[in-house]
């Protein structure tokens, strides 16, 4: 059995607490309206959102799915722990601000500083998932965790915008292109990814075309750039955890 709620003119903060207080483990929201946090530090439900959530979608998720039939708003997955967002459209700014675990997967394409600060310890490695490009600052502060651009559609141009990795001191950045991105930072090696570092990446790329569709093997037979930390990065100095 799902719960049905129609969002509407609710208040974000009605609409949380029936999606808390459901007894009910897969929850359907339809006619959401830009109803913020929703999914806020909630475990044990799938909550599939029918519009257009507000900022902080999934803040602090601690082991819920979340799927939006729609565009999202900033802050998606803010701080998240577990659990996996999937969103059948475009995201704005800064997904997976601070994540420490858990998936976001974004069929369209996404804002400014996306993955800033993410994060990992031992097994809990965080996912952002991006099919099409996103903006400027891109892994931003990024300690851990991988983030994956797929591109798909901006082929004829490099689907990452400018300064990606500034402050970047752990994880990896997958950017699947022809074409170098622009205003690496000093802290940033890049080089073309080779066929253990797509194998790396095989079950997140299979991973978006379960979601959505396509080839797996056709999107993996492409060229991509790998980024990492620079061992010379002057950032790393500053964390105790590297």
């Amino acid at each position: 059995m799902s719960a049905k709620i129609t969002a509407g003119d609710m208040h974000f903060k009605e609409l949380n607490r029936l999606i808390r207080e459901s007894a009910e483990s897969e929850i359907i929201v339809d006619d959401c309206l830009g109803q913020r946090y929703i999914g806020s530090g909630v475990s044990g439900k799938h909550i599939i959102i029918n519009g257009i959530p507000g900022n902080a979608l999934g803040a602090y998720l601690d082991g819920s799915d979340i799927t939006v039939y729609g565009n999202a708003q900033d802050a998606t997955g803010d701080t998240m722990n577990k659990g996996t967002i999937v969103i059948h459209g475009n995201c704005g700014d800064a997904p997976g601000y601070g994540m420490r675990d858990g998936k976001i997967v974004i069929k369209g394409s996404a804002g400014y500083r996306c993955g800033i600060h993410m994060k990992q310890y031992m097994d809990k490695i965080p996912l952002v998932l991006i099919g099409g490009k996103v903006g400027d600052f891109l892994a931003e502060y990024q300690a851990g965790g991988r983030i994956v651009v797929l591109g798909i559609g901006f082929e004829d141009i490099c689907p990452v915008g400018s300064f990606c990795g500034t402050g970047m001191h752990g994880g990896a950045i997958y950017i699947r292109t022809e074409h170098m991105p622009k205003s690496l930072p000093a802290q940033i090696s890049i080089h073309d990814a080779d066929d253990s570092d797509k194998e790396a990446i095989r079950a997140d790329v299979e991973l978006y075309t379960q979601s959505f569709g396509g080839n797996a093997d056709e999107l993996l037979g492409s060229h991509f750039y790998k980024l990492i930390p620079n061992s010379a990065n002057p950032y790393k100095q500053l964390y105790v955890n590297n």
